[in-house]
């Protein structure tokens, strides 16, 4: 498993990283919280501590969480009530405090993991709205049982939105997932493929804009 280690200290670092990949994963460490916005796509869970230079963790968490459901244990000196209950309310899907046993840390990492393939693995993959089919494995889109060709980035967005078919998906969530960084991509971008989208589909009721937020297929 691909483990995003955002930490400071280069001796908890160290030692993380090396527990971490004594036990099969495949840690990667970041210093800084602009640094996991950047890069969280490429992990399969995040260790984040709370105490980064650039940005306070919470509110790295709180940006993740705008753009991406990655699994992410909070690890960290900060063990007072509050922080606690900002961190699992803001997304955290553990919270561990420093210093931890490893084999606790472990045990945690894999239950967070576990929740997470269990909820991916019972999400539809054919997806319906009125006669629009979006098979997301097969990449393939039908309209009243004719199919639509549809470019590589028109079905990447077509199918971050139908994946939550009914879910209102803010704009910084779909750039991310499609261009890889909701922070660096170019937000016209988006606009012009939801055009082209709505052309090829001629369904206007598919696909909803929520104003000053995003989009919603279906529902």
């Amino acid at each position: 498993m691909r483990v995003l280690l955002a930490e400071d200290d280069d001796g908890v670092a160290g030692a993380l990283s090396e527990a971490l990949y004594e036990h099969g994963h495949l840690p990667t460490r970041v210093r800084r919280g602009e640094d996991v916005l950047a890069r969280h796509r490429r992990a399969d869970l995040l260790l984040l501590d709370l105490g980064l230079p650039d940005l306070d963790g919470l509110e790295v968490l709180r940006k993740l969480r705008a753009v991406s459901g990655l699994p992410v244990v909070v690890l960290t000196a900060r063990g007072d009530e509050r922080s606690v209950v900002r961190g699992l309310r803001l997304g955290a899907d553990d919270y561990l405090v420093k210093p931890v046993r490893l084999a606790e840390l472990l045990a945690r990492i894999e239950a967070v993991t576990r929740r997470a393939a269990t909820s991916a693995a019972a999400a539809p993959r054919t997806v319906r709205a009125g006669d629009v089919e979006v098979d997301l494995d097969a990449r393939r889109v039908t309209v009243g049982g004719a199919e639509v060709r549809l470019t590589t980035k028109e079905f990447a967005v077509l199918a971050a939105l139908a994946a939550r078919t009914g879910t209102a998906v803010s704009r910084q969530q779909l750039m991310d997932e499609v261009w890889g960084d909701a922070y660096l991509a170019v937000s016209r971008s988006l606009d012009v493929h939801l055009t082209q989208l709505r052309a090829k589909l001629a369904r206007p009721e598919v696909l909803t804009t929520i104003r000053g937020f995003g989009y919603r297929f279906g529902g």
